[in-house]
């Protein structure tokens, strides 16, 4: 039961950082006993690299949609190009689900 710190994130999830000090269960010199205790708490106040993932392709699938809604207003007659901004609303709908859908695993 080795100690090591731990930064929580604004989103709630956390992460084991920095090793901070070895426990009494010590099998050899300088190895940690693989069991994980916290030491210290480090509140980070940014977003884990998940969430800011799924924030990132959630700034995109608005800009597709707003791209959509501006071609619409100019009354614009570009099948093919809102087929395409379909499309690519659609990929990013599946991925922001999948990141998310691991965001929850965690």
């Amino acid at each position: 039961m080795c100690f090591y710190d731990q930064h929580t994130f604004v989103c709630g999830n956390w992460k084991w950082v920095h090793f901070r000090q070895h426990c009494d269960k010590e099998l050899r010199i300088g190895e940690t006993c693989g069991m994980k205790i916290l030491f210290q708490t480090v509140p980070t106040g940014t977003l884990c690299k998940l969430c800011e993932k799924i924030n990132t392709k959630m700034r995109r699938r608005a800009a597709e949609v707003d791209r959509i809604s501006r071609w619409q207003r100019a009354d614009l007659k570009l099948q093919a190009l809102f087929v395409n901004t379909a499309d690519r609303i659609r990929a990013l709908d599946e991925e922001i689900s999948e990141l998310q859908r691991e965001s929850s695993r965690r």
